[in-house]
């Protein structure tokens, strides 16, 4: 398998530290959190586009993905807000090289079918435009589409290659939705697996990979060889939680191990 973090555990990290950091503890990719306050985000100049991609190219890791807050079944956003959000986050993967690009399903309170059927016109437009600059669009299991199954209704609707789904491991948790429902539903629409580790439902702060309850053997199991496994370690939201770079190295060895 290949190995991932997020910088979502680093913040504000400028990218040269992050790729150093990945090359020293093993990890062969980064998902670059998109967001203003993080040196890579849509509003990033063109030069500075082609300057983080060559610095990547150089340490031979990858871009695994561009994490972007766009909400495709929100009711409250703007139609062509949302549009545009996702045309900037396609061209800005692109111009990256990076393979993938995360949005949230964020439909709150809203019926399901409504909320379902938002989210699917939103990724299937993006879809096409994601095809021709080779990225996938990743829908991840959170908040209002928190399983596997919640997920895969919105992703049947699309049925566009370029619309996938990003597992992420304590959402469909604490959703209820055991690892071999989750990878049954998600299985012809998997990008690739967020895992993580807490102490239980009540306390999410992030913990060293193996120190809490998730079942990651039991996901882990279910891949094949070529997934894409990342670490999204929360510390942008857990300031008390332990520095990253310091888990790094000992998370790798722990998710080989699986």
């Amino acid at each position: 398998m290949r190995f991932a973090f997020s910088t979502l555990g680093v913040p504000g990290l400028p990218i040269p530290e992050v790729v150093a950091l990945a090359s020293s503890t093993g990890y062969q990719g980064v998902e670059l959190r998109a967001h203003p306050e993080e040196p890579v985000h849509p509003g990033l100049g063109r030069r500075e586009r082609a300057a983080v991609a060559e610095e990547f190219e150089r340490a031979g890791v990858e871009i695994l993905t561009v994490a972007g807050y766009a909400r495709v079944a929100s009711a409250d956003a703007d139609e062509e807000r949302v549009r545009q959000e996702l045309e900037e986050l396609v061209r800005l993967a692109g111009d990256l090289g990076a393979s993938f690009i995360r949005v949230f399903p964020g439909g709150g309170d809203r019926d399901a079918a409504d909320a379902d059927a938002t989210a699917a016109r939103r990724l299937a437009r993006a879809a096409e435009r994601a095809a021709d600059v080779g990225v996938r669009i990743l829908l991840e299991t959170h908040d209002s589409h928190r399983t596997g199954a919640d997920a895969a209704r919105v992703l049947g609707l699309v049925g566009h290659p370029r619309a996938g789904a990003l597992w992420d491991v304590m959402h469909t948790w604490l959703g209820g939705e055991d690892p071999v429902t989750t990878y049954a539903a998600l299985g012809p629409y998997l990008g690739y697996v967020q895992v993580k580790d807490i102490a239980s439902a009540r306390d999410t702060t992030p913990l060293a990979l193996g120190a809490g309850v998730l079942p990651l053997g039991e996901c882990l199991a279910l891949l094949d060889d070529t997934s894409w496994v990342c670490w999204e370690y929360e510390k942008r939201w857990y300031r008390q939680a332990e520095e990253l770079p310091e888990l790094l190295a000992a998370g790798r060895e722990y998710l080989g191990s699986l």
